[in-house]
């Protein structure tokens, strides 16, 4: 496939329109989506999809996006699939994005009018993106490059291929998700519906990173039961929660198990939350390991801190629940490794180095291949994500529509053989 014939322009213009709608994931409420910036876009995404042709595009009653680029050969051919999510990481602001568009990004230090910059020596990735069109946002928000540039891949491969009907491949069927950030996404997924025989998460890092290894994750709660009373009176009768939460944090170790103190395959206990009052208060913690065992220590040294806090302050009284997030695709995808191995070989047509990776972190992917249904994660061009430095690659997005396209026409060819 020619790279020329792609409409960059239309991409950009996709990217920058999604980018500015608000879809923020709040884990604070139990509704789903958790966020009307979700709805919004689903909705503008099946009028575009419906524009294009695509006549069976919907959103269903859970705010999901579903279509179908229908086959352009005759015959039985695999079904599969490409997802990305709607929402965006509740960990920055999310809202009222203004991007900014860096053409043929010279090198150094790229300037945010927030005052900020995103700085050449903090990021390393830097060094191969000189000459590509960046887009950031102007420092006060994220961009959502992490997922929209895999939603504007998506959207424009399925253009592209409705355009030209005299490219082969089988049936593609498309799938937008919501609150993945807050480990809601495929909380309706239902595999019977996609119809799919392998699916990939555009939802990476970079380019040429096929990700088929993610951490499996817990979400931890601590909360402690204290006693308030007016502090003039508190002697011998107050039993402050929220000195005892302050106290588990605390006697975490902070040079090993820490997110800022592991890499590779280590995992970690990481607070991200506290909330309370003297009476009661509240610790939230992720548990995340390559290897699910992990976890339950994890947990168990939690209760144990938690425990020894309360056997030395009379009164005190805990509770930890522990609730399954995701977990890790490796295993399940060692029994399908077609998947991986075309999504390697269409990097390969295309001249782009293919590394096999491990998430530090989950997508979408990994609760849909625990579903049953094989789904590696693609490479997408976000950088920086979840941090009001976040931006992303116009051109790595580009390149991960064509591979996208040439990974559907490996697909049929595999079915027609």
């Amino acid at each position: 496939m020619n790279p020329q014939i792609l409409n960059r322009d239309r991409l950009l213009e996709r990217f920058l329109q999604y980018v500015r709608i608000g879809t923020t994931a709040n884990p604070h409420t139990s509704d789903y989506p958790s966020s009307r910036g979700q709805w919004l876009l689903g909705q503008l995404l099946v009028e575009q999809l419906k524009g294009m042709g695509i006549d069976d595009a919907e959103q269903d009653e859970h705010g999901l996006v579903w279509g179908t680029v229908p086959a352009t050969i005759d015959g039985p051919v695999p079904t599969i699939l490409f997802n990305a999510h709607l929402d965006t990481s509740p960990e920055a602001p999310g809202d009222r994005c203004v991007p900014h568009v860096v053409e043929n990004y010279p090198g150094g230090d790229i300037p945010l009018s927030s005052g900020e910059a995103i700085r050449f020596a903090e990021t390393p990735e830097l060094a191969d993106l000189v000459g590509h069109t960046l887009i950031t946002t102007d420092g006060k928000t994220l961009l959502g490059g992490d997922d929209k540039a895999g939603v504007a891949a998506i959207m424009e491969m399925a253009n592209h291929l409705m355009e030209r009907p005299e490219l082969p491949h089988g049936p593609i069927r498309i799938l937008f998700t919501c609150d993945e950030e807050i480990g809601r996404g495929t909380k309706h997924f239902q595999p019977m519906r996609a119809g799919a025989i392998a699916g990939y998460t555009l939802d990476g890092g970079g380019e040429g990173v096929l990700d088929i290894e993610n951490f499996s994750a817990d979400g931890a709660t601590v909360r402690f039961q204290g006693y308030n009373v007016h502090p003039a009176l508190g002697k011998g009768r107050m039993v402050n929660a929220l000195r005892a939460a302050a106290e588990l944090v605390a006697s975490l170790p902070a040079d090993r198990l820490s997110p800022e103190s592991t890499d590779g395959r280590e995992g970690f206990i990481h607070p991200y939350e506290t909330t309370g009052t003297v009476a009661e208060a509240s610790v939230q913690f992720l548990l995340r390991d390559f290897d699910t065992q992990n976890l339950d220590e994890y947990a168990s040294m939690l209760r144990s801190h938690a425990q020894k806090i309360c056997d030395r302050t009379p009164r005190l009284s805990y509770t930890c629940e522990i609730v399954e997030q995701y977990r890790n695709m490796a295993d399940r995808l060692r029994t399908f490794p077609i998947a991986a191995d075309l999504a390697e070989q269409a990097y390969g047509k295309l001249g782009i180095a293919c590394t096999r990776g491990s998430i530090r972190g989950g997508t979408d992917g990994a609760q849909m291949t625990a579903a049953g249904l094989p789904t590696p994660n693609l490479s997408v061009g976000q950088h920086n994500i979840h941090s009001v430095k976040e931006f992303a690659s116009l051109d790595q997005m580009a390149r991960a529509v064509h591979h996208a396209i040439v990974l559907a026409d490996l697909w049929q060819a595999q079915g027609r053989s």
